[in-house]
């Protein structure tokens, strides 16, 4: 796999460099590169509490990101997924610690306690105050000794950054930080492992498959489980938390992207959250953002805090980190009227069982190519004909009985106003007014041919695509034409008008206009084919489009 890197030897390296380089002159590191990077605030006095974390690069914006008022004082960044050395701890203690002392918050993993361990005793030696917290909020593998340290440090760093920045001294910000500790519960979930740079990429979660419970550092979780959807995934995850958190109590939600997820997804996610067996427990949530990564890990876990009205202060406290994204309440969706003027006009429902089994057939045959359709469109464009459609056609068949299908004349018009508020994109509009406009020719009296053909001439005037444009209307157009000679004869029009496409090498509407002539050759537009598709179906089932269309 391909990453914007130069050499792996100098990753982390110019990754601090670079972090430090756009901070607006908030950090610095200290000298000793490469074996000794500590990344430091600028307008540290040492007057107060020092919070000094780090471990392995590769969790970005953890930890470095996290460094500045409020927050950390110091961190101290290893190689990817290693713990830094002795040395380097050391000095990040050294450079930031006075005389109201040092706490380092560690996750637990032997590397980080071993080292940091080993620098909190040799800086005792140097006669400064030094303790340590060790942070096990994961809780994925219940019967392991030593839990592992996840994302819910973010918690100890907000909470005990903030009593520290107000000037709480070390024991009791060692307290704070202990008691947030015990009270933290966290699990995570990929669909794919992580890649280190320069090494290959470990294929051990098959597709299909999520992994449930593994660490930041792509160490195996604790089992694999089918994967359906993100609403059963955040069941799993959250059954596993609900265990473990006290009924009554109230929680504070943490939601991190492990590094792959995309917002959408994150913010489905947040969605099912909101959803959950646990979610009368919660009343806030930290993100969901990207904070403490495995790399570009598909995946996210779920913190859960039950925090106190200081604690809550603490994690709402100012601070200057854009990584940080802050505490909201979980709230209900709002949701406000339309405008006057916007608010859909229903028509009267009416019955006729040929009519309604007939659309839906159609919208069935729609759905049943979806995948087809897409992977067709990703050729030459963003891969989502098919998905379009077939949304559509799930609208049209949820919205079956509220619709005119006795009154084939309002029938084009509601199937159009349908359309209008479920179908997206370009052919979303094209597609509500050519039924629009059939409407209207229909209730002119004109016959149905006569009506879908009006509806194709004001698409076409509107749109502005022709035949030869590389559009649906290459597959419409003809059909429409040869439709007064029998279904038939129009799904063979259609089927030709959509392979000619393929051999139209410059498109002039449509997406396919923004490519070249050698990525079009010889590939069908998506469109022309959903519509001689479509038609092919039709042809198969005349009977019922006559009885449809003889009343």
């Amino acid at each position: 796999m391909a990453q914007f890197i130069n050499r792996k030897e100098d990753i982390v390296a110019e990754a601090v460099d670079g972090l430090i380089a756009m901070s607006g002159g908030r950090l610095a590191r200290l000298d000793g590169y490469p074996h000794i990077r500590v990344v430091l605030r600028t307008d540290w006095d040492k007057s107060k509490v020092a919070l000094v974390s780090g471990g392995g690069s590769g969790h970005e914006p953890s930890h470095a990101g996290f460094v500045g008022e409020g927050m950390l004082t110091a961190a101290v960044c290893g190689d990817v997924f290693a713990s830094p050395s002795v040395d380097a701890v050391l000095a990040g203690i050294l450079a930031v610690t006075g005389p109201a002392g040092c706490l380092l918050i560690v996750k637990n993993y032997t590397g980080d306690r071993l080292n940091f361990g080993l620098a909190a005793e040799r800086a005792r030696a140097f006669g400064l105050r030094v303790s340590m917290v060790i942070v096990d909020d994961d809780v994925a593998l219940p019967d392991l000794p030593q839990a592992r340290g996840v994302a819910g440090t973010l918690f100890v760093h907000k909470i005990a950054g903030a009593l520290a920045e107000n000037g709480a001294d070390l024991d009791a910000v060692t307290r704070a930080a202990e008691r947030v500790i015990a009270g933290t519960r966290s699990i995570g979930m990929s669909l794919d492992t992580c890649t280190i740079p320069g090494a290959q990429k470990d294929a051990r979660i098959p597709a299909g498959k999520a992994e449930l419970g593994l660490g930041i550092h792509g160490e195996a979780g604790v089992e694999q489980v089918d994967y359906s959807d993100a609403q059963t995934a955040m069941e799993m995850v959250t059954s596993r938390l609900a265990a473990v958190m006290e009924p009554g109590r109230r929680y504070v939600a943490l939601l991190n992207n492990l590094g792959g997820a995309s917002v959408l997804e994150m913010q489905v996610l947040a969605h099912e959250v909101r959803q959950s067996a646990i979610a009368g427990q919660l009343d806030f949530i930290v993100g969901p953002a990207t904070m403490m990564t495995s790399l570009e890990m598909r995946g996210f876990s779920l913190s859960v805090y039950d925090a106190t009205t200081d604690d809550l202060m603490a994690l709402q406290s100012k601070t200057p980190l854009a990584a940080w994204p802050g505490v909201n309440r979980i709230a209900d969706v709002a949701v406000i009227d339309l405008p006057d003027g916007l608010r859909p006009i229903k028509p009267i429902p009416s019955a006729h069982p040929a009519t309604r089994d007939f659309i839906i057939r159609c919208c069935e045959s729609l759905i049943a190519v979806e995948n087809y359709l897409n992977k067709l469109d990703a050729r030459t464009g963003d891969g989502d004909t098919g998905s379009t459609l077939a949304t559509a056609a799930r609208a049209l068949i949820a919205a079956i009985d509220d619709l005119p299908l006795a009154d084939h004349t309002q029938l084009y018009r509601a199937i159009g106003l349908e359309l209008s508020q479920t179908m997206g994109g370009s052919s979303g509009v094209l597609l509500a007014i050519f039924f629009a406009a059939a409407g209207d020719a229909a209730s002119s009296g004109q016959s149905m041919v006569a009506s879908l053909q009006a509806g194709l001439a004001r698409m076409q005037e509107i749109g502005g695509a022709q035949a030869g444009d590389r559009t649906m209307v290459d597959a419409l157009e003809p059909a429409l034409a040869a439709l007064p000679d029998g279904v038939e004869a129009a799904a063979r029009a259609a089927r030709e008008g959509a392979n000619r496409t393929a051999d139209i090498a410059t498109a002039r509407a449509g997406r396919s206009a923004y490519l070249s002539a050698e990525q079009l050759r010889g590939q069908i537009d998506p469109g022309a084919e959903a519509v001689a598709h479509l038609f092919e179906y039709l042809a198969t089932d005349a009977e019922a489009m006559r009885q449809a269309s003889s009343e």
